[in-house]
């Protein structure tokens, strides 16, 4: 059963003095299903304006609770188990299209707004907003933002690190900021939306992100490959790099060892680079096929689903392009020798891996600890992204941060200097 944080009475009591604040119904008493790897929030609050979030955001730090914000709530158990959860900050009011300036291919967004009805709007102008992460039909921007999340399309678009122009936030004392500005071209001030792109809701609270967007492609063919053994996807992949391939996307997925190679552009350069790759994949020993239309829209749906809709472990893996073939090799070896099941996708060619993890908790743990023996700061690293308890008290989700986290340290101070932000569940305790 999951526990509560403060008692019924404590919380009807936050409850109206919340309401009373916001001069409207913002609160309630928190239930089962806004549980926290386990911990019920006292209070979960949904304001409507940037104002009132400010607001009740300054109630929780002068008051001294603690406070998680939660968008669609996919990355909720990303980090350790909270040692409490007085107030679940909700940002789902708070979902619009603020403005789209075709013309300038920008977008501003407020952090509630899910990535699929986000894209649905820009549509209308044949742009969108070229992120991709797991479940975008409930995955939010403030948390796709906070999370520096991305997906395939990473490959051709970058992280939204890379995408980001500008940002409101309101800070932990209430205080409201803008940072950035409406256009690409921008060079006014410190960029502290970057800073606050990947910092997982320790710093500030994300309330409207702006963007750099990108045209529609005319046309689309992928190029679904399978091969004999793991080592060839690392082979394919220098010999597209080396004959200047320019995919969109470039994943791999094992068990079997299989590619899917996406371009996107005008009909005829689609057509032809899919056709050539094609060849290159057959002269690596692979079979492949091409796909365009409902099926490969299926495809790169059963694509995702391999790891993130299954149940289980989930490890974010980052190494270096070069290690590829070699870490593929000691992740198969090494799941067998612990019998393990682990299922393997990601950007093959810039080294950010998804392994799902299923078997005895005592050897999942045995198994992190020696990949990441094989990672020292510097090379790469693995995040636990989703585990059962059971595995977060026997490993440090994040793993070691290395020199910067004194740095990081230092910024959490200044940003949130009373902890009231996500307390303890950053990289490195944050």
């Amino acid at each position: 059963m999951p526990s509560r944080s403060q008692s019924l009475d404590i919380v009807l009591a936050q409850v109206a003095e919340l309401d009373a604040l916001a001069g409207a119904a913002i609160a309630r008493p928190g239930s089962e299903a806004d549980a926290v790897d386990g911990v019920v929030p006292g209070v979960v609050a949904t304001p409507a304006t940037p104002g009132v979030l400010a607001r009740t955001l300054a109630w929780a730090t002068e008051t001294g609770h603690t406070v998680v914000v939660r968008g669609g709530g996919t990355k909720l158990g990303w980090g350790p188990p909270p040692r409490s959860v007085d107030l679940l900050l909700s940002t789902t009011a708070m979902s619009a299209v603020l403005e789209h300036r075709h013309g300038d291919l920008t977008a501003t967004l407020q952090a509630g707004a899910t990535l699929a009805e986000t894209n649905r709007v820009l549509r209308r102008h044949r742009q969108w907003l070229p992120l991709d992460p797991p479940w975008s039909d409930r995955a939010t921007i403030g948390g796709i933002v906070s999370a520096n999340d991305s997906g395939p399309h990473r490959q051709r678009h970058g992280a939204p690190r890379d995408l980001i122009i500008g940002m409101t936030l309101a800070r932990a004392d209430g205080l409201l900021a803008k940072t950035g500005g409406i256009v690409v071209k921008n060079v006014a001030g410190y960029d502290l939306a970057r800073l606050l792109t990947g910092s997982f809701g320790c710093l500030g609270v994300i309330l409207t992100a702006t963007f750099k967007l990108a045209p529609l492609a005319e046309a689309s063919r992928t190029v679904s490959a399978e091969f004999p053994a793991n080592a060839h996807v690392a082979a394919v992949v220098a010999d597209l790099r080396a004959h200047a391939f320019t995919p969109t996307a470039l994943e791999l997925g094992a068990p079997p060892a299989t590619m899917f190679i996406r371009f996107e552009s005008v009909e005829t350069v689609v057509v032809d680079q899919a056709e050539q790759a094609a060849r290159l994949v057959r002269g690596h020993g692979g079979t492949s096929v091409i796909l365009t239309g409902e099926e490969e829209t299926l495809a790169w749906r059963e694509h995702e689903a391999r790891v993130f809709d299954r149940d289980g472990t989930i490890v974010k893996l980052a190494i270096l392009p070069g290690e590829l073939a070699a870490t593929l090799v000691w992740l198969d070896a090494t799941a067998k020798t612990r019998q393990l099941d682990c299922v393997v996708t990601g950007r093959a060619d810039l080294g950010v891996l998804y392994l799902a993890l299923d078997g005895a908790v005592s050897e999942q743990a045995a198994f992190v600890t020696a990949l990441r023996e094989r990672l020292p700061v510097g090379r790469g690293s693995a995040t636990i992204q989703r585990a059962d308890r059971e595995l977060k008290t026997l490993l440090d989700v994040w793993g070691q941060v290395g020199d910067g986290l004194r740095v990081m340290q230092e910024v959490k101070r200044r940003f949130d200097p009373t902890g009231t932000l996500n307390p303890g569940r950053g990289p490195g305790g944050l």
